[in-house]
């Protein structure tokens, strides 16, 4: 499914795509408008910037009135001719219907309707000829998708039909235009109101895919949101035991996340962005949480995080400066001698019994199959 050096589509769709997936992160800036301010809204061009606020429908007259509007428009998603403008329609009014979920997954031919809009869009991808066009179009159906996604009654469809690894090409995307970078941000949107849900089953199902090598490289290549979403998917796959488990379980596969997080906190250091860190010093204190990686954590981690670089920053989030004073009383606020200065430089070998332990090195992320197979 992999495209490598291929690039995608971006929309409007991105911001109310991303808005209820960051609105339950922990200390999150406050409103979906604080972290999506420079991504289009629904229904806009890639070229627009309107004011960010709370979407709104044109149904009026009751619940039964817009059930009665909504349903010819996901039927005429069938219709080729009609989807464009009904994808339109229905990206608006999504957040109006709670139930437009399960609709459009019981409808007959809707689902097939917007897998076609995302796979006509992989010839664009390499080399990459996407236009703004496009890209709103394909997004607007990366949209509803995240309905499903992120809805009770259909997440575990979603994933039995392995409906996320069609998205997996966008992700795997590297042109820098804004078609391509809105297209990842929208996918990324799809793949967050996944683990959102805190479902061991969604967790289970992303890591017998290529999701963490995934988002480590839209950590360490993209923009600052696209960066913040990927780290947060991390972020939610360390917080459940198996997750922590799996990227503990060898050394190639802690190198492989610990030096992309060197990586990004070496950047911030010239360029600070608090809601970026935030996610990247939870990952960190959640690796503490394993002995081994903890062990490999008091040779590798920062010295950034460990001095008063961020100081100014952080000055006014209390939760960031708690997990930070957290992290740093179980790894230490100091580098034992002689240990790397954690920007890439010391990594982790596999200790007597497999697991974690440290030296140096450097770290190649592989996208190639076996679920996150993260190289050393």
């Amino acid at each position: 499914l992999g495209v490598p050096g291929a690039g995608a589509v971006g929309t409007s769709a991105s911001v109310s795509a991303l808005s209820s997936l960051t609105s339950g992160i922990n200390a999150a800036p406050p409103g979906a408008a604080s972290l999506l301010s420079s991504a289009p809204v629904p229904g806009t061009s890639l070229t627009q910037q309107p004011q960010l606020g709370p979407a709104t429908s044109t149904v009026v007259g009751g619940p039964q009135q817009g059930v009665d509007e909504l349903l010819p428009l996901v039927v005429q998603l069938t219709n080729p001719e009609q989807r464009e403008g009904v994808l339109l329609e229905l990206s608006k009014k999504r957040e109006s219907f709670p139930d437009l979920a399960p609709i459009l997954w019981h409808t007959y031919g809707t689902v097939s309707a917007l897998l076609q809009e995302i796979v006509s869009i992989y010839p664009l991808l390499s080399p990459p000829t996407l236009t703004a066009h496009a890209s709103n179009r394909v997004c607007n159906a990366l949209a509803l998708l995240q309905c499903v996604a992120s809805h009770q009654e259909t997440r575990s469809l979603f994933l039995s039909a392995h409906v996320p690894l069609y998205l997996y090409p966008f992700l795997n995307t590297q042109s820098k235009s804004r078609p391509f970078e809105y297209l990842r941000l929208t996918s990324l949107g799809v793949i967050g109101a996944l683990v959102k849900m805190d479902d061991a089953d969604v967790i289970n199902f992303l890591l017998q895919t290529e999701i963490i090598p995934l988002c480590l490289r839209i950590m360490e290549t993209g923009s600052e949101l696209s960066k913040t979403v990927a780290t947060f998917i991390v972020q939610k796959i360390l917080l459940d035991e198996v997750g922590l488990s799996y990227v503990c379980a060898t050394a190639e596969r802690f190198y492989a996340v610990s030096t992309v997080l060197n990586n990004m906190v070496a950047l911030l250091a010239l360029n600070p962005s608090v809601r970026l860190l935030k996610h990247i010093v939870r990952c960190y204190l959640r690796l503490s949480d394993n002995q081994r990686a903890r062990e490999a954590l008091r040779q590798c981690l920062p010295q950034s995080l460990r001095d008063e670089t961020f100081g100014n920053a952080l000055r006014d989030d209390v939760t960031v400066k708690k997990w930070l004073g957290q992290l740093l009383s179980v790894v230490g606020s100091a580098a034992p001698a002689g240990a790397g200065n954690g920007a890439g430089v010391a990594g982790p070998v596999p200790a007597s019994d497999g697991s974690v332990g440290v030296s140096g090195g450097s770290s190649v992320v592989s996208t190639g199959s076996g679920g996150g197979n993260l190289q050393q």
